[in-house]
């Protein structure tokens, strides 16, 4: 009895085809245009479709985006400082803050109808005879506060430590992560300093989000187990500049260090298993208290 001739193989894709190449997850027949490389061989098609709905995408050691690598985050928020600088700047149309005493832009402090417009203001008269602030319900003042500066130097400064603090911090937290600690962490200063300071004492600037930022580079630095030796004595410094300079507003700095303390806790150290459910309650929460003292201050300032 005579043996029949071995058939060739034929791409399972392709039957015209002749291949010797098998896929290494499921062993058909591929041809060339049908290979897909891997880390070991060659996959077909459907197996390479099947793996990237099964693979879980990278994560960062909080559960964040890898994407934040690229500081996207980041860039978008100086972009968006500097954008209002500009504004700000071409808001006053009577040329001090740009031409005036305190040089371009009110380099060393000179406001704007823009920043009037938009600062953490508690409850005052304004040159038109209307009453304003957050108590007579201008509520957006607690966020817009937080992209407004008083000249370019202010801008500078805050500017330059988002840069250097805000590129580590998302590349560890994600995006996502890193965009509701910078602003949980602003609202959180403005709220403190609706809280302590004048009624009609007018605050502004990125410094509040930026100092959550400096307590949040500390816990979470410290979380994976790095050196943090070089940070801290930074923040010293900057503390101190907050106690001793006039015209800073020590409030706004020492809530937005305390609730990015807070909100980088509840990043840091979430539970594994119910990171992101735990991580988003907490924000809620934070959140929850600082409505509640916007609301009590605002009582107190109407009552």
């Amino acid at each position: 009895m005579s043996e029949s001739p071995p058939t060739t193989p034929v791409c399972y894709r392709h039957p015209g085809r002749e291949t010797y190449v098998r896929c290494t997850r499921c062993d058909r027949p591929i041809c060339p245009d049908c290979m897909r490389e891997a880390s070991v061989g060659h996959q077909c098609p459907e197996c390479v479709n099947e793996g990237r709905r099964t693979v879980r995408p990278a994560r960062t050691a909080f559960g964040g985006g890898t994407a934040g690598r690229h500081g996207y985050v980041t860039k978008g928020l100086i972009a968006l400082n500097v954008l209002l600088m500009l504004l700000s700047i071409a808001s006053d149309r009577g040329g001090d803050a740009a031409v005036g005493g305190s040089g371009f832009g009110g380099l060393m402090g000179g406001s704007t109808p823009l920043t009037n417009w938009g600062s953490v203001l508690g409850l005052a008269f304004f040159p038109d005879g209307t009453l304003g602030g957050i108590a007579e319900g201008q509520w957006y003042r607690l966020v817009t506060a937080m992209f407004l500066h008083y000249g370019v130097i202010h801008l500078l400064l805050n500017m330059w430590a988002l840069w250097v603090l805000g590129r580590s911090l998302e590349a560890n937290l994600g995006p996502l992560r890193f965009g509701a600690l910078y602003l949980i962490a602003g609202l959180g200063g403005n709220v403190a300093a609706y809280l302590f300071s004048a009624q009609n004492s007018a605050t502004a600037g990125a410094s509040t989000a930026v100092f959550g930022l400096f307590a949040a580079l500390i816990i979470i630095e410290r979380k994976l187990g790095r050196d943090i030796s070089q940070v801290i004595p930074i923040l010293v410094i900057n503390l101190v500049f907050t106690l001793t300079v006039p015209g800073i507003s020590i409030p706004g700095h020492l809530g937005g260090l305390v609730v990015g303390a807070a909100m980088s806790l509840v990043l840091a150290y979430a539970p594994r298993g119910r990171r992101t459910l735990v991580q988003v309650a907490g924000g809620a929460v934070i959140l929850l208290i600082l409505l509640a003292l916007t609301l009590f201050r605002t009582t107190q300032l109407l009552g």
